[in-house]
């Protein structure tokens, strides 16, 4: 069994959905969706997590621009996701994430394991988050723009630029990608693990062949590959457990 509720973040900082365990607590992990921002998918995702054991709250990622935009994944909110995610600032970002993350870990008990979970442009801000944070794991799937930039959230600098406080703060980084990800090519991941093993970074990038962006989400049927998700999650409980 499990409980859920909705939370504001530092008194007036971003709403979040939580979802915590009754029985015993294996950790605490911030769930950071993708562009989309809260939805039926990542509350669900926190449900997921927490009938695992782990305390998992998503935060309003938009909440600044106005509180839980109801996004969908049809072209209309594809357009207005892409418009708000060039609204986001690293400082802004980084706080709210901050604020998460200590959100998590009170609910957790406090002495818990960290970790926090990103999906595409979530996963760019969940990298970004352990530069700044000390979090246990950093696990993301097909995380965009982390290592050249390209949208405003990346400036100055991209995430993986400051690698090597990944390795500070003894992160372990799990991440996921198809081999066709139109966001993320091949190349570019074995890239990502270069960067990653020249900073000294403990991690595992694993890679699908024929698999393309989205392939975790089972709201999205055209993008969705069931083998591919079935084999990720074994792989993510082994990460956030320890």
């Amino acid at each position: 069994m499990i409980s859920t509720d909705w939370t504001r973040l530092g008194g007036d900082g971003p709403d979040a959905y939580v979802a915590v365990p009754d029985g015993p607590i294996a950790g605490a992990v911030v769930v950071v969706p993708e562009m989309f921002g809260v939805n039926p998918y990542s509350k669900r995702m926190c449900e997921r997590l927490a009938n695992e054991g782990f305390v998992a709250l998503t935060p309003d990622i938009y909440w600044r621009q106005g509180r839980l935009h109801e996004l969908g994944y049809d072209e209309d909110s594809r357009q207005e996701a892409f418009r708000l995610m060039k609204t986001l600032s690293r400082d802004e970002v980084l706080a709210d994430l901050s604020a998460a993350r200590a959100e998590a870990l009170a609910r957790a008990g406090g002495a818990a394991r960290s970790a926090i979970l990103g999906f595409s442009l979530g996963g760019h801000m969940a990298v970004l988050a352990a530069t700044a944070y000390a979090f246990d794991v950093v696990a993301v799937f097909y995380p965009g723009w982390t290592l050249h930039g390209g949208i405003p959230l990346a400036e100055p600098r991209p995430p993986l630029d400051d690698a090597p406080l990944l390795a500070a703060n003894g992160t372990y980084v799990l991440g996921f990608n198809g081999a066709e990800d139109h966001l993320i090519s091949a190349e570019e991941w074995s890239d990502i693990g270069t960067r990653l093993t020249e900073a000294e970074v403990a991690h595992e990038l694993v890679s699908y062949p024929g698999v393309g962006h989205g392939f975790f989400c089972d709201d999205r049927p055209a993008t969705y590959v069931p083998e591919a998700a079935h084999d990720a999650w074994p792989r993510l409980l082994a990460a956030l457990s320890g």
